[in-house]
This record gives structure tokens, C-alpha cells and sequence, in this order.
């Protein structure tokens, strides 16, 4: 089974990894940090507003491709995208031709993307924060040489840090601490084991934590009742309040429910009767839900959320392969000469692993990504009567970058957790 639940964090890991066809020997011990030769330069700042739209998009056929019937789901695009987007400077030709497509943006521009995406992130707030931290590792042994322009590119726009490390056991540690120590201990490990063949571990973490902009009190949160799609209940604790920004579509309502300072908010849609969640993900496109976003009604919603957690995990290969990147997962097709190369065999990416941890409660919503990529060888009030939008059944839910209009986080609930 390619998904499966993990613990009830919200959290996020996105790891990619490039492995070659013959294992080479390395030395035992721990990394080195190479960061004394890679300075990261600064870039000017450009604006790059329209590339949100793009970002969208990607985000919901992510999204798309990693449902799975009968499941909760929670992946965190801004984790993966930044994860591959590191990789795809490593790549040429087709290889990279074919990323290009799937991230549904150039490289270059995704580059300065990210890069003024991290640089605006907000400094630690009491109320809220949003921090995300990228690293390569790579092996320490003489059979694989790294591109010193592949290296400094990922220093430049996306702060990364660079170390070279015997892949062994201690290496695992390193990174899973990493991850852990970037996510606030939501995603405690991304690692089991270093693959023989494992030659590169590029990686991104994201942890999200903010209260809501108007927190619950002890008399809004009243026992309720989830009904899942099958027919069947479950008891639950729902949250209720006023909202005045209503969301809709042909086939879902919803509404935004904003964190301190209305820079994120949790957004819900809710299909219509009749419409399973899985219809409904399927109609979704970039667009529209750019459209949504960014036509936010100043309606009243009298909402109720159901207090929940949710944990994730998949090995993103085959969603990423469905989206059209198939030459980066191919030992033979795949050229990522840019980033380097093996006497042993052709580098190409092996896992790309994806772990997501979210928590919603009456104060606010904590949560976690990480994604590792590992290389082998081979508005104003209006009076009007409010509307009723219960989460009392199944629905898509999204933590949105009010400024970009972009999720963060994208999901949906079938069944209550935590």
C-alpha cells in the first residue's frame, strides 16, 4: 500500500533521494558540514505574485493524485514542490523538461519562487509561525563527484544546508533528528534505513503553529455526531462559531476561519449532499480554486469543526510518475548530470518519501511536513441571514497563505481522529 497513517501530528516530509545500481564503500563517522565553501548569494528581490496561480495548481493535482479511497488525506505541496524543486537544479534534458511540466512552472521561476516565498516568511510570532529549513546530504565516498554550481544554486534559493556523510547509521540519526528538530518534534523520523545504494538524501521540513484569531470557548465546543460516507457515525467534539468569510462553488460550500493577524486561515469546502469528497477533489482544478480564494464572501456562517488530528504518510514515486515526471524515476532514462555523477552507475531518483501531521483544537492547529527526495544509483459586514455549514461529514479542508492565496496544507477528512 504506497499510503499509509502515521502518528497524530500534523506534520510534513518530503525527502528525495537519487541512488546508483552499484554500492560504493564509505567512510563511518559523522557529516561534514560543507557550508564553509557554499555561501548562500543573496538574489534581488523580484515580484512573483503571479507564480501563486501556478502554485495552485500544482497544489491540487498533488492533491488529486494522492487520494486514496476510504482514507484520511493530508499532503503538504509547499514541502514537496520545495523538496523537488532543489533535485530538478540537478537536472537536464528531458529529465528536466518533464519536472518542469509536472511543477507547471519554469524552474528559474520556481527558483525565485521559493526563494521570496521563504525570504517573507514571518519572524516567530507569539501568535503564530510558519518555518520552513531545507539540507542535502551526500555520500562521502570518492566514486560520486557533486557539482559545486548544483550545490551553490540550492544555497542561493533555498538556504540549504550541505553536508557530506558516511550514510551509515549515524547518518539516519542525523537526518531524522534534523527533521525532527525543523518540524517541533511533529515528524520524529523520515528515515528507517540508508539504501545500500543510496548516494544523496535532499530534504525539506515545514512546521506550522498559530492560534485562531478568536479562540473557543468552553460553551462553543458541544458533543456532536460525524457522519462518514458509508452511512456509518461517529461521536465527535464540534466547535462552533460565527464566520463571516463564506466560501462556494458549483458543488461545495464552505467557509475561512482565520488565524491571529488573518495572515493563514483554515479553510473548509463541503460538498453538496450526494457528492463524495473523492467527486468533488476530482472536479477541483487550480483555477477554480484560485477563484475561491480569492472571492471570499463577507457573509455570516454559523460553522462548527470538528476537533481532530491526522497523521500521514506516502511514497510519492507513483503519484509523481502519474503527474508525468517518468524519466527522473528511470536508472537508465534519468540524467540529473548537473548535480553530479557516480563511476558506479547513473543517478536517479529512488524514494520520494511524504509525511504530514495536523492538529485542529479549540485554540488553534499545529502541523508538520517533510518531504525527502532520495537519489540512487542505477471585506465589510452585510446583513444577511447566516448560513449553516457543519463539518459533520465528510470535507476538504486546506491552511492557506492569505497574502498568496496558496495552501500550505491541502486534505480531506473522511473519518475523525485523535
Amino acid at each position: 500500500m504506497k499510503k499509509r497513517m502515521i502518528q497524530k501530528l500534523l506534520c510534513s516530509v518530503a525527502v528525495l533521494g537519487m541512488l546508483l545500481g552499484v554500492t560504493g564503500c564509505g567512510a563511518t563517522g559523522h557529516s561534514e558540514d560543507l557550508m564553509q565553501d557554499i555561501k548562500p548569494q543573496k538574489e534581488a528581490v523580484v515580484d512573483v505574485s503571479a507564480d501563486a496561480v501556478s502554485m495552485t495548481d500544482f497544489a491540487v493535482r498533488l492533491f488529486q493524485q494522492s487520494l486514496e479511497e476510504g482514507e484520511n488525506t493530508l499532503v503538504s505541496p509547499l514541502s514537496v514542490i520545495s523538496a523537488l524543486g532543489m533535485t530538478a537544479n540537478g537536472a537536464n534534458g528531458q529529465t528536466l523538461a518533464q519536472m518542469e511540466q509536472t511543477f507547471g512552472i519554469s524552474l528559474a521561476s520556481l527558483n525565485q519562487y521559493l526563494s521570496s516565498y521563504r525570504e517573507a516568511l514571518p519572524e516567530k510570532e507569539d501568535k503564530y509561525k510558519l518555518s520552513m529549513a531545507n539540507a542535502i546530504w551526500f555520500k562521502d565516498v570518492d566514486s560520486l563527484t557533486v557539482e559545486k554550481a548544483f550545490l551553490q544554486t540550492n544555497a542561493d534559493y533555498y538556504g540549504a544546508e550541505v553536508r557530506k556523510a558516511p550514510f551509515d547509521e549515524s547518518t539516519v540519526t542525523e537526518i531524522n533528528t534534523w527533521v525532527s528538530d525543523h518540524t517541533d518534534g511533529m515528524i520524529p523520523d523520515i528515515l528507517n534505513r540508508m539504501p545500500e545504494d543510496a548516494q544523496m538524501c535532499l530534504v525539506n521540513a515545514l512546521a506550522f503553529d498559530a492560534e485562531w484569531q478568536e479562540t473557543y470557548y468552553e460553551h462553543q465546543v458541544r458533543d456532536g455526531v460525524f457522519t462518514k460516507e458509508d452511512g456509518t457515525t461517529q461521536d465527535s467534539k464540534l466547535m462552533y462559531s460565527e464566520e463571516n468569510a463564506y466560501l462556494e462553488d458549483d458543488n461545495a460550500v464552505g467557509f475561512m476561519k482565520y488565524y491571529a493577524d488573518k495572515k493563514y486561515a483554515f479553510a473548509a469546502l463541503l460538498p453538496e449532499e450526494g457528492i463524495s469528497v473523492s467527486e468533488y477533489a476530482d472536479s477541483m482544478t487550480g483555477e477554480k480554486l484560485n477563484y475561491i480564494l480569492t472571492n471570499v464572501s463577507d457573509r455570516p456562517v454559523n460553522a462548527a469543526i470538528p476537533k481532530f488530528t491526522s497523521e500521514y504518510s506516502i511514497e510519492m514515486s507513483d503519484v509523481l510518475e502519474a503527474m508525468g515526471m517518468t524519466d527522473a524515476f528511470d536508472a537508465e532514462r534519468a540524467d540529473f548530470s548537473a548535480m553530479g555523477h557516480s563511476e558506479n552507475g547513473n543517478l536517479y531518483i529512488s524514494q520520494v518519501i511524504h509525511k504530514t501531521f495536523i492538529g485542529v483544537d479549540e485554540l488553534g492547529t499545529k502541523a508538520g511536513a517533510a518531504t525527502l527526495v532520495m537519489m540512487a544509483e542505477g471585506c465589510a459586514f452585510m446583513e444577511q441571514e447566516p448560513i449553516e455549514i457543519y463539518l459533520d461529514r465528510p470535507f476538504v479542508y486546506m491552511i492557506v497563505d492569505c497574502k498568496e492565496n496558496v495552501p500550505v496544507f491541502i486534505g480531506v477528512v473522511r473519518e475523525i481522529e485523535g
